[in-house]
């Protein structure tokens, strides 16, 4: 009787374990996903109702699947961009646009 709750406890723990890396190697993967597809990081800078905020987190369990077998735009938080340090982060949703920071050309005629 012993020796089978030895190994269903050490079933138990090797499944746990391999459950632990299969829940991170998921979330690695979406922010992959938020970085490849959507240009997201954990400090990009978006654009949520005209207002251009620095993002200080992805919440990639927000990220549902869609029809097409994507997934749609994650939850962020962030601040103002250049609010100082510490500035407590908001939520912000998902209906953000990420900014671009696109040179001036300058003709050189």
């Amino acid at each position: 009787m012993e020796d089978s709750m030895n190994y269903a406890d050490s079933v138990h723990q090797v499944l746990v374990r391999k459950i632990n890396k299969a829940e991170q190697d998921l979330m690695q993967l979406k922010l992959d996903y938020c970085r490849f597809i959507f240009g997201l990081t954990h400090r990009s800078l978006v654009n949520v109702r005209g207002k251009v905020w620095q993002v200080q987190s992805v919440d990639v369990d927000s990220m549902t699947r869609e029809d097409d077998g994507g997934f749609c735009r994650p939850v962020v938080m962030g601040v103002l961009a250049g609010a100082p340090a510490g500035t407590n982060p908001v939520a912000l949703g998902n209906q953000w646009v990420i900014v671009t920071e696109r040179p001036e050309r300058r003709s050189t005629n």
